[in-house]
C-alpha cells in the first residue's frame, strides 16, 4: 500500500456552546469597572497602562488581543452569535456563518479560551446562526495568537468568545422573547445563583429561523476541442427556517479560600429541512443548448451537539500564583437525507435517471485534558502549560440512483464513500513576561505539539498516518509612550493544518453542476504574522492604529477544474504562497453626552499564487477597504438607538475573489420599567445583503450570486430581574479573580466559576 504523508490540524478541544463556566479572562481589565485591582510588586504586569476605567463599548488592548465588548450591543437580546461577531473590527460573517477575519477565512472560534466540536467543519455556521447574543459578554480577537494557544481548527488568528456570567451573591435571570417576520421567532432564559461556596448558572434558547435564497451562476467553460467557450447557467431557490434549541448548565464549589472545582454540561440540536429548485442550461460554443432541465430538492436532518467539562483551580502562596486543570469532551453530529427528482426539458446525454438520494453523516468527537501553572519568577511571571487531545472524525456519504420505472435503487459508488480521522495531539508550551524597564515589557513563549494521526478510507480500504513534531514560538512587546498611549509589536509563527474534510480524497456531490473533494497530498501552511499597533486618546475617543503583514508558504487554496463537460470539481492545493498586508484603525467613544461611536476600518492588500487545470500558474493582487461604523443615540432616557453600516471589500478566494458587500442594520430599544425593555431589530435595511463570487481562468470564466431574504424585522421583550438586574442593565462587569485577594462566589480569596480563558493548555 503507498503510505501517504499528511499534514493535518492540531488535535481540536472543545467547550460545548453557551456553557458559561470560565471565569474571567486574562484580559481581564477589559471587564472591571472601575478600575482593576493593583498588581502586586512581586509580578508586575506588562501592559501599559497598568489600570484602566472601561466604559462599555471601549475596545481594550492586552499585550496580546484586543478585547471588544458586545453585550451593550442594543439587539444583543434577539441576535445570534454571528450577529455579535459582525459587529467586531474587520471580522464579517456571511449569512451562511461563514467567518473571516482580515479578508481570510483561516480563523479559529473558541469558546471561553477552548475549542468546540460544534465550532468546527461545516457545523459551525449552524452554530453561529443559533447561538443567542445575549448569552456572549466579549469577543477577543487574537491576531497572533501566543504559545498558550494551539493550532485547533485551522491554527490561524484567534475569536474567542467569553460567555457572560454573574457571580454576585443572590439570584439573577433573564428572559428574552422575540418574533419576527415570516413566523420567526426566539426567546431564552438564563440566570445564575450563588450563595455561600455554592454557585449555579444556566440558561435554555429555542429558535426559529433561518435565510430563503435565491442563486444566479453564470459559467463558460472551455472547450478543449474548439478551443471555444461553451455557456452554461444555474438558477436556483432554496426555502426552508429551521429549529434549534440550546441548553447549557454550570455549578461550581469554592471548597475553601484556594480551591474551586467547576463542571459544566451543554447541549445544541437543530433541524436541517431545505426545499430548493435549481434549473441547469448547458449549452456548446455553437450556441445549441444540449440541456434544460429542473432538479427539485428536498433535504431533512438534524445536528446533534453534546459537552461536558470538568475544571480545578488552585490559589497559590504566592500572589499571582494558579493552578489550573481542565477536561473537556464535546461531540459534534450532522446528518441529512436529501431526495432528487429531475424533469427534462431537454435530457443531457447521461440522464438516465432522474431520481437520486444522498444520505450524509458526519461526526467528530474531542477530548480535550490541559493544565497551566502560572507564578511569579525572577521580577516576572512564568506559565508553563501542557495538552492532551483526541480528535475523532468521520464522514459517511451514501448516494443512490433511482430507476424512474421500477423504482430500483442502484448505489452510486462514484458519489458514495465512508472517511475516518483519527488524531492525538500531545503539547508543552512555556512562556515569561516581564516588565523591563518603566516603558518596556514583553512577553515571549514558545510551543511544542507532537502529532500523531491515522487516516481510513473504509470505502477502499486504504489506511495510512504518520506522525511529527513542531515548534512554535511567539514574541509580544509594549512601550509605554505616554499614561494615554501605548506602542505594541507582535510576532507569531502558526500552522495550518488541513482538516478531515480536506484530507478525503472522495467526490462528494453538492449540485448537477458542483462537486467537491479533498487532497491527501496537501502540506501544513506554515505562517508568520507581524504586527505594531499604536492606541491613544484622539480628542478624548479611543483610538489605535495597526500596521500587519502575513506571509503564508504553502497556501491551502481551492483549485478547481472540469471533470466532465459540465461538472465543476472543487479541491485544495498548496500554493506557492501567498501574503497580505494592510492598516487596521479604530475609533470609538462619546461624541456628545448621548451619541457614543465606535467605528473600524481596514486598508489591505493581499496577493496570491494559485494554478488552474491548464498548468498555467498567475497571482493576483487585491487591494481593499472594509470598514463599520456604529452610532448609539440615547433620545431620552427610556430610547436608544442604534445605527450599524458594515462594508465588506474585496476578497481573494483561489482561483477567484468575492466582491464587495455593504449592509445597514437598525436597533431600537425602548425601556418600560427598569426591568423591561422593548427592543426591535431590522437586519439588511435595504435589502443588499449578497454573496458574490468572480472567477477568470484560462479554462473557466464564471460568476455566482446568491441574495438572501432581505430586509429582517425582530420585535421582543427582554425582562430581567433579581438582585443583579440594575447592575447589568448598566453593562457593569464584575471583578475578575486576579492576583491578589480575588473573591468568588463562596468567600474572601476564592477563584470564581473557573480561569482564565486564554489559557488553553
Amino acid at each position: 500500500m503507498h503510505k501517504i504523508l499528511f499534514h493535518c490540524l492540531a488535535g481540536s478541544t472543545l467547550l460545548a456552546a453557551g456553557a458559561a463556566v470560565q471565569a474571567q479572562t486574562v484580559s481581564g481589565d477589559t471587564v472591571v469597572k472601575p478600575a482593576p485591582a493593583p498588581v502586586p510588586a512581586k509580578a508586575p504586569a506588562v501592559d501599559a497602562p497598568p489600570s484602566v476605567n472601561v466604559t462599555a463599548e471601549r475596545p481594550t488592548g492586552r499585550i496580546d488581543r484586543q478585547v471588544y465588548d458586545v453585550k451593550s450591543d442594543v439587539g444583543s437580546s434577539n441576535g445570534t452569535a454571528a450577529d455579535a461577531l459582525n459587529n467586531v473590527p474587520s471580522v464579517a460573517v456571511d449569512p451562511d456563518g461563514s467567518v473571516s477575519l482580515r479578508g481570510s477565512s483561516n480563523v479559529q472560534i473558541l469558546i471561553d479560551g477552548k475549542p468546540s466540536a460544534m465550532l468546527q467543519g461545516d457545523a459551525r455556521g449552524a452554530t453561529l446562526n443559533a447561538m443567542a447574543a445575549d448569552d456572549i459578554e466579549s469577543v477577543e480577537v487574537i491576531n497572533n495568537p501566543g504559545a498558550q494557544f494551539g493550532n485547533e481548527a485551522g491554527g490561524g488568528p484567534i475569536l474567542n468568545l467569553v460567555m457572560r456570567r454573574n457571580r454576585k451573591p443572590g439570584g439573577f435571570a433573564t428572559v428574552n422573547a422575540n418574533a419576527g417576520i415570516a413566523g420567526r421567532y426566539n426567546s431564552s432564559v438564563s440566570g445564575s445563583y450563588n450563595e455561600g461556596p455554592w454557585g449555579y448558572q444556566g440558561g435554555i434558547n429555542v429558535r426559529h429561523d433561518g435565510r430563503n435564497s435565491v442563486a444566479e451562476v453564470s459559467r463558460e467553460r472551455l472547450e478543449r476541442g474548439t478551443g471555444a467557450f461553451a455557456p452554461s447557467s444555474q438558477h436556483s431557490t432554496s426555502n426552508g427556517l429551521n429549529d434549534s434549541l440550546g441548553l447549557h448548565g454550570t455549578v461550581n464549589y469554592n471548597v475553601n479560600a484556594n480551591d474551586t472545582l467547576a463542571a459544566s454540561v451543554s447541549y445544541n440540536g437543530r433541524s436541517n429541512d431545505q426545499r430548493s429548485l435549481d434549473r441547469y442550461i448547458n449549452g456548446d460554443s455553437t450556441g445549441s443548448t444540449i440541456a434544460d432541465y429542473v432538479r427539485s430538492t428536498v433535504r431533512n436532518g438534524d445536528s446533534r451537539n453534546y459537552g461536558w467539562g470538568a475544571r480545578y483551580d488552585h490559589k497559590g502562596e504566592l500572589p499571582g500564583e494558579t493552578l489550573k486543570i481542565d477536561l473537556r469532551v464535546s461531540s459534534s453530529t450532522n446528518e441529512s437525507d436529501s431526495d432528487y427528482a429531475n424533469t427534462y426539458a431537454v435530457a443531457p446525454l447521461n440522464a438516465y435517471d432522474s431520481r437520486a438520494r444522498q444520505h450524509s453523516e458526519t461526526g467528530n468527537r474531542i477530548v480535550d485534558f490541559s493544565g497551566d501553572y502560572e507564578r511569579p519568577l525572577a521580577g516576572g511571571t512564568a506559565k508553563l502549560g501542557y495538552k492532551v487531545a483526541d480528535n475523532k472524525s468521520s464522514f459517511d456519504t451514501l448516494y443512490t440512483d433511482i430507476h424512474p420505472g421500477s423504482l430500483l435503487e442502484t448505489v452510486n459508488r462514484m458519489r458514495s464513500n465512508r472517511f475516518e480521522m483519527d488524531e492525538r495531539t500531545v503539547a508543552l508550551y512555556g512562556s515569561y513576561q516581564m516588565r523591563l524597564s518603566e516603558r518596556w515589557g514583553a512577553l515571549a513563549g514558545v510551543r511544542a505539539e507532537y502529532t500523531d494521526l491515522t487516516v481510513r478510507q473504509i470505502t477502499s480500504g486504504v489506511e495510512a498516518g504518520n506522525n511529527y513534531v513542531n515548534y512554535i514560538p511567539s514574541l509580544f512587546a509594549t512601550y509605554k509612550v505616554s499614561d494615554e498611549s501605548n506602542l505594541r509589536f507582535s510576532y507569531a509563527h502558526r500552522l495550518r493544518r488541513p482538516n478531515a474534510g480536506d484530507l478525503n480524497p472522495y467526490v462528494v456531490y453538492r449540485d448537477e453542476f458542483n462537486v467537491s473533494a479533498g487532497n491527501p497530498k496537501l502540506k501544513p501552511t506554515q505562517t508568520d504574522s507581524f504586527e505594531v499597533g499604536y492606541e491613544t486618546k484622539l480628542f478624548g475617543l479611543e483610538s489605535s492604529l495597526r500596521a500587519y503583514h502575513r506571509r503564508d508558504t504553502d497556501a491551502i487554496v481551492d483549485y478547481r477544474y472540469f471533470i466532465s463537460d459540465n461538472v465543476l470539481l472543487t479541491t485544495r492545493e498548496n500554493g506557492e504562497g501567498s501574503h497580505s498586508s494592510g492598516l487596521e484603525f479604530s475609533v470609538s467613544g462619546k461624541l456628545t453626552p448621548s451619541l457614543t461611536l465606535n467605528t473600524s476600518g481596514n486598508l489591505a492588500r493581499s496577493q496570491q499564487t494559485s494554478s488552474d487545470d491548464l498548468g498555467n500558474r498567475s497571482t493576483r493582487t487585491a487591494n481593499a477597504l472594509s470598514g463599520r461604523a456604529r452610532l448609539n443615540y440615547q433620545i431620552d432616557p427610556a430610547n436608544q438607538l442604534q445605527l450599524a453600516l458594515q462594508m465588506q471589500g474585496k476578497t481573494l478566494s483561489g482561483q477567484g475573489y468575492r466582491s464587495p458587500n455593504n449592509t445597514l442594520n437598525v436597533s431600537l430599544r425602548h425601556t418600560v420599567t427598569p426591568q423591561l425593555s422593548l427592543v426591535m431589530n431590522v437586519t439588511d435595511v435595504f435589502s443588499s445583503n449578497k454573496m458574490e463570487t468572480v472567477i477568470n481562468s484560462a479554462s473557466l470564466r464564471e460568476t455566482s450570486t446568491r441574495r438572501f431574504d432581505g430586509r429582517m424585522i425582530y420585535v421582543g421583550l427582554s425582562y430581567r430581574l433579581g438582585g443583579a438586574a440594575s447592575a447589568a442593565k448598566e453593562g457593569e462587569r464584575e471583578p475578575r479573580f486576579g492576583p491578589p485577594g480575588g473573591r468568588g462566589p463562596g468567600g474572601p480569596g476564592g477563584p470564581g466559576p473557573g480561569g482564565p480563558a486564554g489559557e488553553a493548555g
